[in-house]
């Protein structure tokens, strides 16, 4: 049966985002991601979980200046030092808050740009990262982005990702697989999910219907089958729910139910 995490950052938008922990919860959730834990402090974060007996299973390492328009920096020259203190921060509160995965942004590259120097850094600030990482038993994942929702963005394609993990040859070093920006990409999800489940490099999956992001069932998506698959094949991680509800998050978890029972 798969299980889900609540994305905290996309879902329950009618609550200010402290408040997200007990939403979740009281719809059944067991799990969280986020997008990044900063602006709060870890202990803060660590007592929500436990108030709500919820496991915190994902969240990004320092993205540069995301207010600026910055979607990362791993594969930014000139960025290392930067990536080396936010890895760091990362580790700290993924201790804090017992989160055993840090996703690692690569960031926008400039249209036509070679992407050769890129790709020379964004290899060693991996290899870095999960080296640290690999110390306080957390894994560190890269995943592959869509270029109509985040123009410029380094990394794609899913081929690519897993090239990357295997040339960097860590193996606390995997693979973040978004079947919505997969599906946007290069489609073909079920041969996708055949052919990169099995290798192990795969450590969270994350859902959300598709062209326009909402519930995960809503689109051109068919659910039901994509999670037969993964149950199929074995996968025993979280699914992220990254999605922007189209009415109010718990009224829209209808999709969730035909999954995990009516009381889930």
């Amino acid at each position: 049966m798969p299980r889900f995490a609540a994305n905290l950052s996309t879902l329950y938008p009618e609550h200010d985002f402290p408040d997200r922990f007990a939403a979740a919860a009281a719809d059944g959730f067991e799990a969280v991601e986020y997008l990044f834990p900063y602006a709060y402090e870890a202990t803060e974060l660590r007592r929500r979980l436990d108030a709500h007996g919820l496991q915190q299973v994902l969240f990004n390492a320092p993205p540069g200046d995301w207010d600026a328009g910055e979607r990362g920096i791993a594969a930014l020259p000139g960025r290392e030092a930067e990536v080396r203190e936010g890895v760091d921060r990362a580790l700290e509160y993924a201790a804090a808050l017992d989160c055993p995965r840090v996703h690692m942004m690569a960031g926008l590259v400039p249209q036509n740009a070679d992407p050769a120097p890129y790709r020379a850094t964004y290899l060693p600030n991996l290899a870095y990262a999960a080296e640290q990482a690999a110390t306080v038993g957390v894994d560190i994942l890269i995943e592959p982005i869509n270029g109509r929702d985040m123009p410029g963005y380094f990394l794609s394609r899913q081929a690519d990702a897993h090239a990357v993990v295997q040339e960097v040859g860590a193996p606390n070093l995997k693979v973040q697989l978004d079947l919505y920006h997969c599906q946007i990409v290069e489609g073909d999800l079920t041969a996708t999910l055949r052919r990169d489940l099995p290798t192990g490099r795969v450590a969270h999956l994350q859902i959300a219907g598709v062209p326009d992001r909402h519930e995960p069932d809503a689109g051109e998506l068919n659910l039901r089958h994509l999670m037969s698959v993964v149950d199929e094949l074995g996968f025993d991680g979280w699914i992220g729910c990254e999605y922007f509800p189209k009415a109010g998050t718990s009224e829209g978890l209808g999709w969730r139910h035909k999954f995990q029972g009516e009381n889930a």
